[in-house]
Order: C-alpha cells, then sequence, then structure tokens
C-alpha cells in the first residue's frame, strides 16, 4: 500500500479515513473519550469544504446527520456510551426510513456516566437491541490503527449501498493508543457513492420501492422530487400506513436487506487456526491481548489459534461455527461480563466447550489474564 505514513491516534485514524470515504458533514457533541473526533473533524472538514457542527447534545447530533444524509451528504457523529444512549429512538428512525449515516461510540465504562476515560466494551448488545422494535442494523469494529481506517471506509460503503445506519464500535484503548498508520492513496480503496434515482423532475418518484438488486435510488430531499419521510410504517411513496401487507412487506425488507447480503459486510481476521486446539474469539482492544498471547505461546508449542471479529452485527455465526469446529476449547476474550460469549455460545455445535475471559475493571484484559484462564482449563491453575 502506497500513501502517506502517520504516527497518530486511533480517533484521528477515524477522522482521516472518514473524509477518505468522503465525509461532508459531521454534527457531535463533545463525550470522552471520543472527544478528539470531533476536535479533528472540526479543524479537518472545513477545509475541504466540508460543514462540521456541534450540536446542544447527542439527540441533536443525530438528527442532524439524518438531515444532512436525506440531502444527498455523507454525514457521521460521534460519541460515546451515554451519549449513544440518547441517540437510540433517532437511530431506529433512519433504520426506518433508510438513511445511511455513520455512528462511532468510543465505549468506556459503563451503565450511567460510569468510567469515562477508561476502556470497556459494554455496548455490544446495546448496538444491536438498543433502539426498539424488530430491525437488523450494522456495527462494525478494530484493534489496529490500519484496520480502523479500512473497516471505517467500508461502513460508510455499507452504509451507502444499503441505505442504513452503520455503527462503528471502537473503544477508549483503540481510540486513544497511537501507532502508526498508512493513509492510502485516492483510489485504493474502492468507494460507494451515493445511488441517486434516475426518474426525472414531474415523473412519480418512489423512494421506497427497491431495485431488482435490492438497492433503493434516492432523491436529494430539497431536490427536484418531493417526497415524505416518515418514522411511521409506510408504502413506497412514503404514507403512512397500517395495511398489514404493508406492514409485513416493510419489516421484511428492512431485515433482509441486510441479513440476506450478510456475507457481504462481514470482516474478520484469523490466525494460525488450522491446527488450533485452543481458539481465542476477541475483538477491538482485547484482541490486542489475545494476539500477543497466541504468537508467544505458539513459540513454546502451544496449540492456539485467534478469531478475530471485526464484524459483530449482522453476527458472523457461519464463521464462527466453521473456524471453532475442531477445537477443544472456545474462549472469548472481552472487556464486558459477556456480551459476544452468548452468540458464541448459540452458533457453535458444542456451546460447553465455549469459555469467558474477561474484565469489568476498566483495565485492559492482559496477556497473562488470559493465560491464567487457559491455566484453569487445563488443569494447571486455581
Amino acid at each position: 500500500m502506497q500513501g502517506k505514513v502517520k504516527f497518530i491516534q486511533g480517533n484521528e485514524v477515524c477522522v482521516e479515513a472518514a473524509l477518505y470515504a468522503g465525509l461532508e458533514f459531521f454534527a457531535g457533541y463533545p463525550i470522552t473519550p471520543s472527544t478528539e473526533i470531533a476536535e479533528a473533524m472540526s479543524v479537518r472538514l472545513p477545509q475541504i469544504g466540508g460543514r462540521f457542527l456541534q450540536m446542544e447534545d447527542e439527540i441533536a447530533s443525530i438528527c442532524a446527520i439524518i438531515g444532512a444524509s436525506l440531502t444527498g451528504r455523507k454525514a457521521m457523529t460521534a460519541t460515546s456510551g451515554p451519549g449513544f444512549s440518547l441517540m437510540q429512538e433517532a437511530l431506529g428512525y433512519a433504520v426506518m426510513t433508510e438513511i445511511p449515516c455513520v455512528i462511532v461510540d468510543v465505549q468506556r465504562g459503563g451503565p450511567s456516566t460510569g468510567l469515562p476515560t477508561h476502556v470497556g466494551q459494554g455496548d455490544v448488545n446495546q448496538a444491536r437491541y438498543g433502539t426498539h422494535g424488530d430491525h437488523a442494523i450494522v456495527a462494525l469494529t478494530a484493534s489496529n490503527h490500519q484496520d480502523m481506517f479500512a473497516i471505517t471506509v467500508e461502513a460508510f460503503n455499507i452504509a451507502e449501498t444499503f441505505r442504513t445506519p452503520v455503527i462503528l464500535l471502537f473503544d477508549e484503548v483503540t481510540g486513544h493508543m497511537r501507532e502508526k498508520v498508512v493513509i492510502p492513496e485516492k483510489g485504493e480503496i474502492a468507494l460507494v457513492e451515493r445511488l441517486r434515482t434516475s426518474v426525472e423532475s414531474g415523473v412519480d418518484y418512489h423512494p421506497y420501492l427497491p431495485r431488482e438488486d435490492g438497492r433503493l435510488p434516492m432523491s436529494d430531499f430539497g431536490g427536484v422530487h418531493r417526497y415524505n419521510v416518515t418514522g411511521l410504517y409506510h408504502d413506497m411513496w412514503g404514507f403512512p400506513s397500517d395495511d398489514p401487507k404493508i406492514v409485513y412487506g416493510l419489516i421484511r425488507h428492512l431485515m433482509d436487506k441486510i441479513q440476506n447480503y450478510a456475507g457481504n459486510m462481514t470482516f474478520f481476521r484469523q490466525d494460525h487456526i488450522e491446527d488450533a486446539h485452543t481458539v481465542l474469539v476477541s475483538y477491538g482492544a482485547a484482541a490486542r491481548s489475545a494476539r500477543h498471547l497466541v504468537e508467544n505461546r505458539r513459540k513454546r508449542g502451544e496449540r492456539l489459534g485467534l478469531l478475530e471479529l471485526q464484524t459483530l452485527w449482522p453476527f458472523p455465526g457461519d464463521v464462527v461455527r466453521k473456524v471453532c469446529k475442531n477445537a477443544d476449547y472456545i474462549v472469548v476474550v472481552e472487556l464486558n461480563t459477556g456480551q459476544v460469549i452468548r452468540e458464541v455460545k448459540l452458533a457453535v455445535d458444542r456451546p460447553e466447550r465455549v469459555y469467558l475471559a474477561n474484565r469489568i475493571d476498566g483495565q485492559l484484559i492482559s496477556p497473562t489474564d488470559i493465560q491464567n484462564i487457559l491455566r484453569l482449563l487445563h488443569g494447571k491453575g486455581v
């Protein structure tokens, strides 16, 4: 990969990646540990002709990016746990109205004010189930700066392809650590641009009528077409309806457009899986410790492998099942009381093989912490 080499924070990597992806509008409210995203955006975005707005709160922030996206702009906001909680109703609105946007949640310890300056991964289930009603959602993550860059760009691509909000679930450690990242040259990573309708002015435009490939062409709100946007169940023109056929068809569409194309948005890394007796499953900052342990212990002859998840929702159960099918032990490494382990147990054939290695005290789990769990499993520790 050719490009500019930088030594920056993960939060700054997220900013550079969003700009690379074509971000034009950012609205946010400062909150630890995501504040550097807003700070950097306030400088970088106006330099390229974009718009930065500091809003009065997180509710206003997500509503602002929804409005900006409706007018044809690629839009993003960033927050942490408490602010993410405030965004949930509007997140559901973006799902129902099929408005592409990106929401970054740099996780910290919770609930409530919790541990603002310490790491946590407790928002995994909130990302999936935080807004009410049946819905599908996309949530991505990464453990290092180069992957953070790529996965942020991919978040915008998915949002535009499927007309859906996409959540980036980073965490305090990945957001605040500094390491090298190569900013690719333009064109090295393919970008998906907004699919705009070819329907001319004065011709009947259906804002919610999918093409055969499932994509829904959009018309910039305030442009040549007048159409309705509502969080109510609606028909292909956007007008509210409680007709059971229309309600059923819409909810199936909202679910199927994500679930049927889940393979197109499933990202993961696997290391030393082929001969592994014990597979560690992890994500985000916790995966850095898991990878260190795997590399270290394999030098001593221990057959460990790592599956690092970069897509958390829709959960890649098929990948987990395939990678872990021959493992004697499956150890899920995360920084919560066990939010991904539930999905892993549902995915594998023998859930009794699945164990948890975690920390919930605001500290990053260490390779030694994980090794102690492995010693317990093998009857070598207390």
